[in-house]
């Protein structure tokens, strides 16, 4: 894959209009900036510097902003900050690390009223906490709450420890702060659609199956077979307790709605005056779809509708696959 679009476009277009806040006057170290930029002219250059910078990297495009140093207890979380959980001991090896070698990265904020919101760099901020810092290193841009909500999820995709359900909560709080669709939002990040769709999609889970995914008792895969089946959760617990595989997980919710087709297709025999020949291409369709199917034939000769039921979205991309003979 191009280097350049590892992220996507994501926060090189989302930087475009960033910049040094200039609105913040030196203080005496009670919390807001201890230095400035020497100029103005130099600050300008460094906000236009942001639009050059390689999208994947949110740090990188802050460098070329001048660092300053403020108050630890003057900074906000970020409200749009996926991540709700860090692990203690990643949290304690950091806090040893920043106080041998001293923080070499300041974080990444921006000015909110009289005070700041994190950007980028909240486990280090934790960390420096931990270790009982009165100031830490800071780089300062002025950003707007949409592109700190984009930001935010842009920073944490490709996050490993951060679990499935995180990013999916992000990318639902953003749809609804901000509105638009999955199609839409996947373009302003520069990502698949499907990577939106899909981990949305492990929302609609029952409780007790995300709980699994959360505490990393299945994975992502597993998951993602069990969304609209309504076995999920006895599923979710035999896979737990079997140790399945995902292909062992994916074959048994298709023998459950392998059964639930047969039902279907039961009932359908009993309704009286269904053409032979109908029956035989609807069971043919149910079985190459895997899906329940009902044809209807109206009073004109020769003329009807076809109905193909589908419980998730899961499945209305399958119909689709199968009936294109590719994705859509």
């Amino acid at each position: 894959m191009n280097k350049e679009r590892r992220l996507g476009r994501g926060l090189e277009a989302l930087l475009g209009r960033a910049g040094m806040d200039q609105s913040i006057p030196p203080t005496d170290g009670t919390g807001a900036l201890a230095t400035q930029p020497e100029n103005t002219d130099r600050t300008r250059s460094a906000a236009a510097q942001l639009i050059l910078h390689k999208a994947e990297d949110l740090e990188q495009a802050a460098a070329a902003v001048p660092a300053s140093e403020i108050a630890t207890a003057a900074i906000d979380p970020n409200p749009w900050q996926p991540r709700s959980e860090m692990s203690a001991d990643d949290l304690v090896e950091l806090a040893n690390s920043l106080k041998e070698h001293g923080l070499v990265q300041p974080i990444v904020i921006r000015k909110k009223n009289d005070r700041f919101q994190l950007i980028a760099g909240q486990r280090r901020l934790a960390a420096a906490r931990r270790l009982g810092w009165e100031n830490i290193p800071v780089r300062l841009l002025e950003v707007d709450d949409r592109q700190m909500s984009e930001i935010a999820i842009v920073e944490n995709l490709q996050r490993r420890d951060l679990d499935p359900l995180e990013k999916a909560t992000s990318f639902k709080q953003y749809l609804s702060t901000w509105g638009g669709t999955q199609d839409e939002l996947a373009k302003r990040l520069s990502v698949d659609r499907s990577t939106v769709a899909n981990l949305i999609r492990l929302l609609e889970l029952p409780e007790v199956v995300q709980q699994k995914l959360r505490g990393s008792k299945i994975s992502m895969g597993h998951a993602r077979a069990l969304i609209g089946n309504d076995r999920a959760i006895e599923i979710a617990r035999r896979a737990v307790k079997e140790q399945l595989s995902v292909r062992q997980v994916e074959k048994l919710a298709r023998e459950d709605g392998s059964a639930s087709h047969s039902r279907a297709r039961h009932r359908s025999r009993s309704e009286p005056g269904i053409d032979a020949d109908i029956e035989a291409v609807q069971t043919h369709l149910e079985e190459f779809l895997g899906m329940p199917v009902k044809i209807s034939t109206d009073a004109t000769p020769n003329t009807g509708s076809v109905t193909i039921r589908f419980r998730t979205l899961d499945q209305l991309d399958l119909i689709c696959q199968r009936l294109t003979g590719g994705d859509i």
